[in-house]
């Protein structure tokens, strides 16, 4: 019979990416996560956390993750129909999301907050790449993922969303600096511009596109939203902007394209585990139904 109390805080040091914050959601000290978490791996027979900054699941621990975070689900929509266990009216359900940044900037937390609102649902938004954010509902760090991967994980299902294209913009007067003789392979090579962090691809999608060569042009790196866009408009370096996010700035002159017709789109898919939750499977048929409204 699996003991649920060390599950819980293998979840909570996966979730949390940390011993000392697996703690801090637990109420116990950090001593006692290690010692449920080494129990449990003498039980299992499996090493189910490698430690480091962050600590991340095994495949055994991820597989584990995964079953306690459905539990738990389970558990809370089970709350939600009968209010008179016990518990149950402390607790509303928490969906834990993997986003990428772009999304939660533009689109997403419009479509989801009115489904939100009224079920009395929680979000834990993870923030990362769009291109690695299915591996946290691989890892079973989250319940749900908007991703690039069509491929569904293991155990999930995928549905494409829609399409988000990107613009190569920057500011009239860069734009006048660096690019007054064109957009070219020696013109890209020189100019700095903009990378959200390292995982950042499209500022390199756009210039394989233009040139079909590898280049390492002067990088600023900002993983803030509102603040790489910011750099654009204050010319600090051109940048793959989402369209939905910079139209009032082109339509005021604030920015240009800096090779029109020259976008970048990005299909995304949004992956959710294939067992049956009631809120669940109605907040995954909601984003299918509020995507398009937002999405291409």
């Amino acid at each position: 019979m699996l003991d649920y109390a060390l599950l819980d805080a293998l979840a909570a040091v996966v979730r949390h990416g940390s011993f000392d914050r697996a703690a801090s959601e637990l109420n116990i000290t950090p001593s006692a996560v290690s010692q449920r978490v080494k129990l449990l791996e003498e039980r299992v027979g499996s090493v189910l956390v490698k430690r480091g900054q962050p600590c991340v699941a095994t495949t055994s621990g991820a597989l584990l993750c995964r079953h306690t975070e459905r539990v738990q689900l389970l558990e809370a929509e089970l709350k939600g129909r009968l209010p008179a266990l016990p518990g149950a009216l402390v607790e509303w359900p928490a969906l834990r999301v993997a986003v990428n940044d772009d999304s939660v900037g533009t689109w997403f937390i419009d479509a989801v907050a009115p489904f939100c609102v009224e079920r009395e649902m929680l979000l834990d938004l993870v923030i990362d790449d769009q291109d690695y954010t299915a591996q946290r509902i691989r890892d079973g760090s989250v319940q749900g993922a908007i991703t690039t991967q069509a491929e569904p994980v293991q155990g999930c299902r995928s549905t494409r969303l829609g399409r988000m294209r990107y613009l190569a913009v920057c500011s009239p007067a860069f734009f006048a600096r660096y690019f007054a003789d064109g957009v070219t392979r020696d013109s890209l090579r020189r100019t700095p511009c903009v990378d959200f962090n390292p995982k950042d691809q499209l500022q390199k999608r756009f210039m394989r596109r233009i040139t079909r060569a590898e280049l390492d042009p002067p990088l600023h790196w900002i993983p803030h939203v509102a603040g790489f866009l910011r750099a654009c408009v204050m010319s600090l370096g051109w940048g793959m902007c989402p369209e939905r996010m910079i139209a009032g700035h082109l339509q005021r002159g604030e920015l240009v394209e800096i090779a029109p017709g020259k976008h970048i789109d990005v299909d995304l898919y949004w992956q959710s585990w294939r067992l049956s939750i009631g809120w669940l499977d109605d907040f995954s048929a909601m984003l299918r139904k509020r995507a398009v409204e937002f999405l291409d």
